[in-house]
């Protein structure tokens, strides 16, 4: 798995760790436990976030690295099997 995967896969796992949680604390909203493992683990999404697009560009057509154009289909995208 080189650097690119490796990243996505942390991206995703990070996204349903968050996803799962906000499920959880929709029901159970004031479990401190649980809030404190949410905000953990969205620093580390954005952490990571943050390092893929330095590295390899944007996950997202909502990221567009400049508004002066559409750069969104410049970048390989996210399941594009790509260099190091």
């Amino acid at each position: 798995m080189n650097r690119r995967e490796a990243l996505m896969k942390r991206l995703q796992m990070y996204d349903f760790v968050l996803t799962e949680t906000g499920l959880f604390l929709d029901s159970h909203p004031k479990h401190a436990e649980a809030l404190e493992y949410y905000e953990k683990y969205l620093k580390l999404r954005e952490e990571a976030l943050a390092e893929y697009t330095k590295q390899f560009g944007t996950v997202s057509r909502t990221m567009l690295q400049n508004p002066q154009v559409w750069d969104w289909v410049d970048c390989p995208w996210p399941w594009e099997e790509g260099e190091d």
